[in-house]
């Protein structure tokens, strides 16, 4: 049994597409229990999988808490884990108010780690143990106008990395996914129009990308970035002291929120 996090989402939901059409059985967890129970009954009748849901706050440290002691009471055991749940926002740093930091945080870094390690006490010893960590490209990258959502991203990268050193020696593969653009909701697919040309070329198909990124797990491989452009991109960026690269990347991304917030005023 697979757990996925952010189940109820635009990319939980493609994962666990993935996931049953491979005749995997999945534990989903999310905020939205109606729609984890419309997913879960769609899952079982299109692919004969079993699914249980369990709906939780992964941002409050008591719901995580009844989120593991409900996995142990049933001796819940797992073949992996795919880490999806998260937030990104994209906006000035002191726009943003303190406690919508934190939360970025807690759900992002806080919560990651600590369903990582709680379903690390549970493996499935029948095959090899399988996590998928969901970063993002601004992992490699110092972002304004993204400064605490990419920073929580390289947190991902790096943890994860150091991870995989750590438990190879269990049976256990970490693999992250680190894609430039994914529509998986409304909000993402705007600000993929308003970085123009660059942003459409760095956009993959959702289904590709998942489909590959669980090759890649299965694999055993430890990064997988989609997309030509977003590989490029990332070793052309390697030539860049960290200092100019911030410069560079900060100019872009204050001109596609000008556009941004230029096309939400005229709707």
């Amino acid at each position: 049994m697979f757990l996925i996090t952010g189940a109820a989402g635009g990319l939980g939901k493609a994962f666990a597409v993935e996931c049953a059409s491979r005749g995997w059985d999945l534990f989903l967890t999310d905020m939205e229990a109606e729609r984890l129970a419309m997913l879960a009954t769609a899952l079982r009748n299109t692919y004969d999988v079993t699914v249980v849901t369990y709906a939780c706050d992964l941002t409050d440290l008591a719901s995580r808490d009844a989120l593991f002691d409900a996995l142990h009471a049933c001796g819940m055991m797992f073949q992996g884990l795919i880490s999806v749940a998260g937030i990104e926002h994209e906006g000035l740093f002191c726009d943003r108010s303190r406690d919508a930091l934190r939360t970025i945080v807690r759900l992002n870094v806080e919560a990651t780690v600590d369903v990582t390690r709680m379903v690390l006490d549970c493996p499935n010893l029948s095959s090899p143990f399988r996590i998928i960590t969901v970063s993002s490209l601004a992992a490699f990258f110092p972002m304004p106008v993204k400064a605490t959502y990419a920073a929580s991203k390289r947190f991902l990268l790096d943890f994860s990395l150091a991870l995989r050193e750590e438990v190879r020696d269990r049976g256990v593969t970490v693999t992250v996914l680190c894609p430039a653009g994914l529509p998986t909701t409304e909000r993402a697919i705007r600000g993929i129009e308003v970085q123009g040309v660059f942003g459409y070329l760095g956009t993959k198909m959702l289904g590709k990308v998942i489909a590959r990124t669980v090759d890649h797990a299965l694999k055993g491989d430890a990064v997988y970035v989609p997309g030509f452009l977003p590989r490029l991109l990332l070793f052309l960026s390697s030539f860049l002291p960290p200092v100019i690269l911030a410069r560079v990347v900060g100019m872009r991304w204050r001109a596609a929120h000008r556009r941004s917030a230029r096309g939400i005023r005229k709707r």
